[in-house]
C-alpha cells in the first residue's frame, strides 16, 4: 500500500494521478496548512522527510535522507510509478522516449519550479532581505513567461501529449504548471492555445478528474471549461 503526502494543487497533484491511472491500492496524507494543520514544517511531517517539502510517496524500498521507504522529488517518484507499472503504459519503454520525459520533468521540476516559480511566490528563499523581494519576484516573472513560452513552442508542431509517443507521467505534471499560470494571473486560454489544448486532454481523463475531486480542484471554474 502506498501513502501519498500531498498538498491540493501542488505539485504533488501529478503522482496523484498516476496512482489514479495506474489503479494501485494507495492512501493520501493530506500535509497542508489549509486543513487547520501545521503542514509540511510540522515536526511531525520533518521527522519522516527533512526536506519538508510534497509530494513524498511511502512504501518504496530504500532510504535517502527520509524514513525508510519514503520516495521524495515529484520526478522521481513519477519515474518511479511509471517503471513499476508499465501496463498502464505511462513511461515509454524506448530508452529514447523515456530520456525525453525525463528531460521534461527535470527541467519543469528543478528550473521553471524551483527557480522561477520559487521566485515569485518564496523571494525568501533567494534574498534575506525583504525591500529586495519585489525585484525577485519580476525577475521571477520574466523567467517564468520566457518558460512558459518555450513549453508553448514545444506543443505547437502538432504534438497530442509533451512526447509525441504518447500520454505519459510528463502530462499532468505539464497541467499542475498550466493550473499554476492562472494563478499568477497569466491568461493561459488566449496566451498558450496549444498548451491549453493539451491540458484540455489530461483533465478530460477519468483518473485526472478523480485526482481533482480527491484534492477539491474540480470545482475551479478553469479546470471546469478545460473538459467543456
Amino acid at each position: 500500500m502506498y501513502r501519498l503526502f500531498y498538498s491540493p494543487g501542488a505539485c504533488s497533484l501529478a503522482p496523484h494521478v498516476v496512482l489514479e491511472e495506474v489503479g494501485c491500492p494507495y492512501e493520501l496524507e493530506l500535509c497542508s496548512t489549509r486543513n487547520g494543520g501545521e503542514g509540511t514544517g510540522s515536526s511531525a511531517y520533518l521527522s519522516l522527510n527533512p526536506k519538508g517539502r510534497v509530494p513524498a510517496l511511502g512504501g518504496v524500498p530504500g532510504r535517502s535522507g527520509g524514513v525508510e521507504g519514503l520516495l521524495t522529488e515529484a520526478s522521481a517518484i513519477l519515474l518511479y510509478l511509471g517503471r513499476s507499472f508499465p501496463k498502464a503504459g505511462l513511461l515509454p519503454r524506448d530508452a529514447a522516449a523515456e530520456a525525453r520525459c525525463l528531460e521534461w520533468l527535470n527541467w519543469l521540476s528543478d528550473t521553471v519550479h524551483s527557480m522561477s516559480l520559487a521566485q515569485i511566490w518564496r523571494p525568501q528563499r533567494f534574498v534575506a532581505d525583504p525591500a529586495l523581494f519585489p525585484a525577485v519576484q519580476a525577475k521571477g516573472h520574466e523567467n517564468l513567461r520566457e518558460q512558459y513560452d518555450f513549453i508553448e513552442e514545444v506543443l505547437s508542431d502538432g504534438r497530442r501529449w509533451a512526447i509525441p509517443q504518447g500520454y505519459s507521467v510528463v502530462d499532468p505534471f505539464l497541467l499542475v504548471f498550466w493550473r499554476w499560470g492562472g494563478k499568477i494571473g497569466l491568461d493561459m486560454t488566449a496566451t498558450f492555445p496549444a498548451w491549453t489544448s493539451q491540458a484540455a486532454e489530461v483533465a478530460r481523463r477519468p483518473a485526472v478528474w478523480r485526482a481533482l475531486e480527491q484534492e477539491g480542484l474540480h470545482e475551479e471554474p478553469d479546470l471546469v471549461r478545460l473538459r467543456r
